[in-house]
């Protein structure tokens, strides 16, 4: 077990590092990032900075000098320059997580190997893959490159033959997965966090994207028993094979016959669960923490439904505005120093016993009317 006092390293200094860097100062940790942007999000809440590229290994082995665990708040990390220290520094989460969810192919043959269903999906690294896949999958269908892509990109829509003018030729064809679409109900998430041998769940929420970024949040997701029993249990399953340590996010399908598939893995706290700050007895990057460190992670409960909007960087001078007249919103600033189109620079969380009408008022406010 780490006690207070120890250093945790985080690789990466974005906005989840910064929370998972604030819920680890009440815990009495110090904190090193590194990032190559001086003064990043992580840096202003935290105690030192290594400034270098993610994949630069002599500054990976600087951050694990100075560290006695590290961890990473995003999943392009160099998982062989985190190999090479772990006889240095204790790496919880291990590196096998991060090799699966950087590969789509090894996290799709993942889930799947658990019993666990995802959209239908082919291996395509050529133009003649694609054909095949196609005439296998159908339209439409979503082309992935395997490695890298967020946020939608990496990603090309395909509705029919007309969208094959985007698909790159076969000299540039990057190692890629076709999905079939599936005709889902809504989109969700849950998050699971342990600490390698025990697992806790948070409830499943549903999620609202516009332009392939996460909108809106509602929590917990209005669901059948059976449904919420599934999310749970999958979740459970997945942690149990990584033998999980930290937070990990489920990206969901639920769909109008009560199935429930998974969409992507991400193998650290997840923007859809920003609500557990204010709305659970713990929330996802204290349990992030607490599992890194050995720490026994309570089941989380849900103290209130809750509805989170992000803010981007158009939206942050109209919400900054809207702040006085606003005493319900809790408002969350990531500290970025430029706040550019579409970039998540913060979030707002409102508690409410009545999701879907205070989303409406939310959007009503004008903020987000550009999404609309």
């Amino acid at each position: 077990m780490l006690e207070p006092g120890a250093t945790i390293g985080i690789v990466g200094g974005g906005q989840l590092g910064r929370m998972m860097a604030l819920s680890a100062k009440y815990m009495g940790f110090r904190i090193g990032v590194l990032d190559p942007t001086p003064d990043c999000p992580v840096a202003q809440v935290g105690d030192f900075q290594v400034v270098a590229d993610y994949d630069d290994k002599q500054a990976i082995r600087e951050l694990a000098e100075k560290s006695d665990v590290l961890t990473y708040e995003f999943e392009n990390v160099d998982a062989d320059a985190l190999d090479e220290v772990r006889g240095q520094v204790a790496v919880p989460q291990g590196t096998d997580l991060l090799r699966v969810t950087q590969n789509r192919i090894a996290e799709k043959s993942f889930i799947n190997r658990h019993g666990i269903e995802t959209a239908p999906w082919r291996a395509v690294n050529n133009r003649a893959d694609l054909d095949a896949a196609l005439a296998e999958l159908g339209y439409p269908a979503v082309l992935k490159t395997c490695e890298g892509g967020y946020d939608g990109h990496g990603q090309i829509v395909l509705h029919d033959a007309s969208d094959l003018e985007r698909v790159w030729p076969d000299d540039d064809f990057p190692p890629a997965i076709l999905e079939g679409f599936v005709d889902f109900d809504f989109e969700a998430s849950i998050m699971v966090s342990g600490d390698g041998e025990h697992y806790v769940t948070f409830p499943i929420v549903r999620n609202i994207h516009k332009n392939n970024i996460l909108h809106v949040t509602l929590a917990p997701a209005s669901v059948a028993p059976a449904v919420e029993a599934r999310a749970h249990e999958l979740a459970k399953t997945l942690a149990g094979g990584f033998k999980l340590a930290g937070t990990l996010g489920i990206e969901l399908f639920v769909t109008k016959d009560g199935r429930v598939l998974v969409n992507e893995l991400a193998p650290r706290p997840h923007n859809s669960a920003h609500y557990t700050i204010e709305a659970c007895s713990i929330d996802q990057f204290d349990a992030h923490i607490r599992g890194i460190a050995g720490w026994p992670i309570p089941q989380p409960k849900l103290l209130s439904p809750a509805v989170m909007f992000n803010l981007l960087g158009q939206h942050l001078g109209p919400a900054r505005a809207q702040i006085p007249t606003h005493p319900e919103w809790n408002v969350h600033d990531y500290g970025k120093a430029v706040a550019k189109h579409n970039r998540k620079m913060g979030h707002v969380t409102v508690l409410t016993d009545d999701p879907e009408r205070t989303m409406a008022e939310m959007e009503a406010t004008g903020v987000w009317d550009d999404l609309k």
